[in-house]
Parts: C-alpha cells; sequence; structure tokens
C-alpha cells in the first residue's frame, strides 16, 4: 500500500486536514450538484418549479443520506482491514459490499418510480406545485442505481484513505448536471422535469467515466470476481456498522421532512423559502460534514493499527478546526443571508422566506463542528449504534416536536421553526460528551486492570 494512502502515521492535523480537503472539495461538488438544480430552475422557472425541486430533492437527499450511511459500513470495513494490513479481508469486504448495494438499487427504483404520487402527497406538496413534485421525484428515482454506484464507490476509496478519487466522481457529475439543467431548463424550457433528468444524466455519466478511470488506478489491493458474492459474515459486519447511521440518517432526513411538510402547509412561497434555505445550509456546513466523514476513515485507520490516542487527538483537532470555519459561515448566514438567498431565486418574497430560515442555521453553524466531529469519532470507532440513538433522540424527541410546537404558534415565523434545530443539535451534543466520557473512564479501568 501506497504511504500517502495511511492516515497513521506523521503529524496528525495535517493528516487530517490533507484528507478531509479532497472530502471537503467532493462534497462542495455535491453540494453544487445538487444546489445547481435550484438554481437553475429558480432563475429560468416559476415558483411552482421551484417548490417541486426543493420538496422532490429533500426527498432524494435524504435516500442518498441512508446509502452513504450504509455505505460507513463499507469505509470502516476496509479502514480497519488496510490499517490491520489485511488486504485479502478489504477485498472480500468491497466484493460483499457491491453484491448488497445492487440489492438496495432494485428496491429503490421499485419502490419510488410507482409510488411518486404518494410521495409527493405525504410530504403535502402545496397543490400548485403538486405534479412539479411528482415528476422529480420520479424521474431521480429511475436513476437510482447511479446514487447507489456513486456511494459505493465513495465508501471504498474513503475507507483506502483516499479522499481524491471521489472529489474527481463528484467532479465529473457536477459538470454535467451544469450543462444538462442549462440545457433542459434553460433551453428548452422544462422545469422541475429538466432538473430532474439532468441529475440522472449526470450521475450516469459520473459512475462510467468514474469506473473507467478507476480500472487504470493501482489499488492497494486486488479485487477479483471471486470477491463479489455475499459472504454472510461479511454482510453482517457491514449490516452491523452501517445500518444504524443509515437508520438514524434516514429518521434524522424524516424530521427535517416533516419539517418540510410543516412549511409546505403554510404555502408555496414558504416550501420555496425553506427549499433554498436548505440548498444553502449544505455549503454552509460543509466543513462540519467533510469533517464527519475524514473522521471515520481516520480513526478506523488508527484503530486498526492499534493507536488509539492518535486517533482522539484527532478528534480534538477537528473540533477546533471546523468550529473556526463554522463561527465565519454562522455570522454570514445571519447577517447576509438575504444575499445569498439572492443566487437561487429572483422572487423578493422567497428571498425574504429563505434569509428568515437561515438566521436559525446560524446558530447552529456554532454547534455542529462538535456534533459532527463526535458523530465521525464514534463511527470510527465502530459505535454507530449509539450514533444512532443520540440522532434518534435529537430528531424525533426535540425537533419534530419542538417544530410542531412552535408551528402551532399564533406568531410563527420560518426563524422559529427553524430554530429546533440548533435546539437538537444542543442535545445531541451533550449525549456525545456524556458518551465520550463513559467510555474513556471505562477503557481507563481496563488499562489498570
Amino acid at each position: 500500500m501506497k504511504t500517502k494512502n495511511s492516515l497513521t502515521e506523521g503529524n496528525i492535523l495535517s493528516s487530517l486536514i490533507r484528507f478531509a480537503i479532497p472530502v471537503l472539495a467532493a462534497l462542495f461538488l455535491q453540494a453544487l450538484y445538487g444546489g445547481v438544480d435550484l438554481l437553475i430552475v429558480g432563475r429560468f422557472s416559476q415558483t411552482a418549479d421551484v417548490s417541486g425541486v426543493a420538496t422532490g430533492s429533500m426527498i432524494m437527499h435524504t435516500l442518498t443520506s441512508v446509502i452513504t450511511g450504509l455505505s460507513m459500513g463499507i469505509t470502516v470495513l476496509v479502514g480497519q482491514s488496510i490499517g490491520e494490513k489485511d488486504h485479502k479481508k478489504a477485498s472480500a469486504a468491497i466484493g460483499s459490499g457491491i453484491c448488497l448495494f445492487a440489492v438496495f438499487a432494485v428496491i429503490l427504483t421499485a419502490l419510488f418510480v410507482p409510488g411518486s404520487e404518494a410521495v409527493a402527497r405525504f410530504m403535502q406538496a402545496p397543490t400548485e406545485a403538486f405534479s412539479q413534485t411528482v415528476d422529480y421525484i420520479r424521474i431521480c428515482a429511475i436513476g437510482s442505481v447511479f446514487i447507489v454506484a456513486y456511494n459505493v464507490l465513495g465508501s471504498v476509496f474513503r475507507g483506502i484513505g483516499d479522499s481524491g478519487t471521489p472529489l474527481m466522481t463528484v467532479g465529473i457529475a457536477c459538470a454535467a448536471n451544469i450543462v444538462g439543467d442549462l440545457l433542459f431548463v434553460a433551453v428548452f424550457d422544462m422545469g422541475a422535469s429538466g432538473a430532474a433528468i439532468a441529475t440522472v444524466i449526470a450521475q450516469a455519466v459520473s459512475v462510467f467515466i468514474s469506473l473507467l478511470i478507476i480500472r487504470k488506478k493501482q489499488l492497494p489491493f486486488t479485487l477479483s470476481k471471486k470477491d463479489l458474492r455475499f459472504d454472510k459474515r461479511i454482510v453482517a459486519s457491514e449490516l452491523r456498522l452501517g445500518t444504524p447511521v443509515a437508520l438514524m440518517d434516514l429518521l434524522v432526513g424524516i424530521s427535517f421532512m416533516v419539517m418540510q411538510m410543516i412549511v409546505n402547509a403554510i404555502g408555496v412561497v414558504e416550501s420555496a423559502g425553506v427549499g433554498v434555505a436548505e440548498k444553502l445550509c449544505g455549503f454552509i456546513m460543509l466543513v462540519p460534514s467533510a469533517y464527519m466523514q475524514s473522521m471515520a476513515a481516520f480513526v478506523a485507520q488508527n484503530l486498526g493499527a492499534e493507536k488509539p490516542k492518535r486517533a482522539k487527538k484527532a478528534l480534538f483537532y477537528g473540533i477546533l478546526t471546523s468550529f473556526l470555519v463554522g463561527a465565519v459561515m454562522g455570522v454570514l448566514a445571519f447577517f447576509q443571508g438575504d444575499l445569498l438567498a439572492e443566487i437561487f431565486s429572483k422572487e423578493p418574497p422567497v428571498i425574504t422566506a429563505a434569509h428568515s430560515y437561515l438566521k436559525a442555521y446560524a446558530v447552529d453553524c456554532f454547534l455542529t463542528p462538535f456534533l459532527f466531529c463526535f458523530i465521525g469519532y464514534f463511527n470510527g470507532c465502530g459505535k454507530s449504534f449509539f450514533v444512532m440513538i443520540q440522532g434518534l433522540i435529537g430528531a424525533f424527541v426535540i425537533r419534530v416536536p419542538l417544530a410542531f410546537f412552535i408551528s402551532s404558534m399564533a406568531d410563527v415565523t420560518l426563524f422559529k421553526i427553524g430554530l429546533a434545530t440548533p435546539a437538537s443539535t444542543v442535545v445531541q451534543i451533550a449525549l456525545c460528551l456524556i458518551m465520550y466520557f463513559i467510555w474513556e473512564k471505562k477503557a481507563l479501568r481496563n488499562e489498570r486492570s
């Protein structure tokens, strides 16, 4: 294995940052990839199309988050195998993971293509934007196989310590999506449907070109046809590690969809405004998100190499550096959120609604660096069940009930509804701190005995 892929040697902060920068760039391109749909639709189509893309893309984002969570099982298992220098085990983990996710791709397509109208109805899509929402969900669901393939490829390369290849693949997807959106939305005036078609084509182009490049790439192990099989033991390990994360992402995604449903019931302008704000949040939260993914791979490799102190120091450095960026983004979102919203919409009421919601996310910018780094650390430790539990508590004990309560108030605003998110983050951070010190005390007792 090449030294550049190892996260177990060298300066901790510089190693973490070097690994996180390509992840950050990939997440930026991925956010741009998702944001371009709304940006171009907001510029060339009507508010109803913006609402349709906002609601539909939230559904697809949730599904993508579930796939990413499940693929964490591959990332951790491959990372641990690389740390142990057991390349045969890494190959088997990848082969079984490919088979497992092929099944998931079929299931997603079978459920969401015929069920797109039911999903849009469940989301309480505004009447003016109902057909646009249905079209966006159905067309994107047809491309589920490419969404799955992209995330599996990314999980494998993050596991081996290569964050550059996922950056390349999402760059290809982003470029293809921009071209497709300009063609189908700006030129052919296809609105939300055109944005969805561009998304599917971009994913397909990204996957096929990436596979061609990967075939020529030197890997630290050999993947053969005999590895492409369901190894019950390995699949069970991947599901054990990935399912709690995926379930948490699903239910957390559902909690945000419930918030979108609450806003959809208010009106199409508020629906579009929250959609714009959520897209902007994808950019605002980029650094903590990059550290969350990077931390998992970093910690997994170092624990596999029996270097737990190095993993703990990485957690501290990750929190410190991401907080500095989070504070800057929080100030920007609170005071200049209207200027940011103008990127995605030309309608003044939508811009005003988006800024109101963004002010609540500005508060969250000061909190997520702590939460996301802890989540990445616990995932790398294989403690994904706890990650799921704290996520569920934050989503369904705090965020959703609080959002419903606030929405019933006479003087409700999008800012007040949005405050449910930082409130849940505070509780989740407290849970992470409690469990971290409990495990630290337990580990210390074990060392003394």
